[in-house]
């Protein structure tokens, strides 16, 4: 779920991040005869290969390579990694070059390109000056985690399966509390400011992360619940990464990239074993068939597409991709637990419901998976869930500075009617009669029942039900997080997720006072003030 830089002003956010949506700007030529600089050449290759197990997360070997004295410094071996002026007097050139085609450092991956470990040595040769800018000196890790003077927007939420934690997503952190909303229990602080998405693993041991440094760089993280240490960090791409999701064997993490593509990797290794670009614009959600089999994503491109993953091959659009079917792109996906139904929401604020596999053959025009659609929201759905029995589903909106929370009765009949599947076997959609058009307004409207409704100052990104069903928690634009009655949509508890002002007397005080919010998912949700 979703993306921004951090502004000092939270009425610039509607209009952040457009400007990202493609590839990376090129940069200029750097002059040969020029020095290199460490923050605009090396710290880049650093980040994109060496930082995910060298980070204070997670220090392989004593080794922290986001503090450039502790990149100098070395590990736990004694040894100085970096001996300026000297490049092979330290011990990190060594490391990264390769012996027989393979190199200690990264670990397990292919060895640096030729022309970056020459960039590196010539860094070193000429003095391993470093040239980071004054501002953009930051140090946020586990001692030292962000101090918030107002809460930030709240991108995305999830209960633990045993309903025992909610994990919350701040900036540069997920906040793991008590269920009840009765305390903090963790803090994990990683290496992304920004996090676009958190879900617990269906075991509940881990939990993943997605999300990145805006326009530098995605990061997934898997963290070790009853631990709070990280275990593993993937670098992926150029800007943050959206919508994670576990398969149902807990063995790999599906999540959505904005160069157009759905990637899965190894939940414990962090190996790459999909990447698909079906989409024509940023995949923003994920998850995975009820056997696991496929992945269902949803994007900007105003489409829900299926790909099975043995062969990384797109299998089909799930919803029609006919102009006016879908009006604006998709924010939000979930399925129906032990069902192959998804539950899909976004701009046009209708919350609908497609089987995963179609019974017919694709015809023009047609949208034969469609099983059911609910009234429209007001403005745009970010979020979308369904209680844990798949009795109840939930969606949440956005508009003008106002959110909603509907909840829905998820129990229908949803085999398809006979009629419905030999008018969509046997003509295109332009052809049907209006006995079938009727037919098929009446199936994809019956049994829709509204529950309950939540209508909230601020917009809403983030809904999770709890495993119980009974409540789910919401939050978003004002930074609370509230507990929410399913049957009655009463607000039955709200709070704010992050120490607002000073460091919680369990935390360790913060020395340089940054502070900051993720902008929201869709990049068109406000943004909380920071200050530094």
């Amino acid at each position: 779920m979703r993306r921004a830089f951090v502004f000092a002003a939270a009425v610039l956010a509607p209009f952040a991040g457009y400007a990202l949506a493609g590839p990376p700007a090129k940069s200029e030529e750097p002059d040969p005869h020029a020095p290199v600089s460490y923050w605009k050449q090396v710290r880049p290759i650093f980040q994109a290969n060496c930082q995910g197990c060298h980070q204070p997360a997670k220090n392989k070997g004593g080794y922290v390579m986001t503090d450039f004295t502790r990149l100098l410094a070395g590990g736990d071996s004694g040894d100085l990694a970096i001996v300026p002026g000297q490049p092979d007097a330290g011990t990190l050139l060594h490391a990264i070059t390769p012996q027989d085609g393979e190199a200690d450092m990264p670990k397990d991956k292919a060895p640096l390109q030729p022309d970056d470990r020459a960039l590196i040595a010539k860094w070193i040769a000429e003095g391993a000056r470093d040239d980071t800018p004054k501002n953009a000196v930051q140090r946020i890790d586990a001692e030292h985690p962000p101090v918030y003077q107002r809460p930030p927007v709240v991108t995305s939420l999830d209960y633990s399966p045993d309903g025992r934690l909610l994990a919350v997503a701040g900036f540069h952190e997920v906040l793991l509390h008590h269920a009840d909303g009765s305390g903090l229990v963790a803090r994990l602080v990683g290496l992304s400011e920004r996090i676009e998405s958190v879900r617990f693993s269906p075991d509940g041991r881990l939990l993943a992360v997605s999300g990145g440094l805006p326009a530098r760089m995605g990061e997934v993280q898997i963290w070790d619940v009853e631990k709070h240490g990280l275990l593993l960090s993937v670098p992926i791409g150029y800007d943050t990464v959206h919508g994670v999701s576990w398969s149902p064997d807990g063995r790999l993490v599906a999540f959505g990239c904005p160069d157009n593509n759905v990637r899965a990797v190894a939940a414990e290794t962090g190996e790459l074993v999909l990447q698909q670009g079906s989409h024509n614009d940023w995949v923003l959600d994920t998850v995975f068939s009820r056997d696991g089999t496929h992945i269902i994503s949803v994007g900007r491109d105003m489409s829900t597409k299926l790909t099975e993953v043995e062969t990384q091959r797109f299998i089909d659009n799930i919803t029609s991709i006919t102009p006016g079917a879908l009006r604006g792109g998709l924010q939000a996906v979930a399925r129906r637990p032990g069902r192959d139904e998804v539950l899909i929401g976004g701009a046009d604020g209708v919350p609908q419901v497609y089987q995963v596999f179609r019974k017919t053959t694709r015809r023009i025009g047609d949208n034969a998976n469609l099983l059911r659609k609910f009234p429209p929201m007001e403005g745009r759905i970010f979020a979308v869930a369904y209680s844990g029995d798949g009795k109840l589903i939930a969606a949440a909106s956005s508009f003008n500075g106002r959110g909603a929370v509907n909840v829905y009765t998820g129990e229908f009949d949803s085999t398809i009617p006979e009629l419905l599947l030999k008018a969509y076997a046997g003509k295109i959609a332009s052809a049907y009669t209006a006995e079938e058009k009727a037919a098929i307004e009446a199936f994809t409207t019956a049994e829709v029942k509204l529950v309950a409704t939540t209508k909230i100052t601020g917009g809403i990104y983030a809904l999770a039900f709890h495993p119980d069903g009974r409540s789910l928690a919401a939050a978003g634009e004002d930074g609370r997080v509230r507990l929410i009655g399913a049957a009655d949509g009463r607000v039955l508890k709200e709070f704010v997720p992050v120490p607002v002002g000073a460091v919680q007397a369990s935390t360790t005080a913060v020395g340089a006072g940054l502070l900051a919010s993720p902008g929201p998912k869709s990049r068109a949700r406000g943004a909380s003030q920071a200050n530094q």
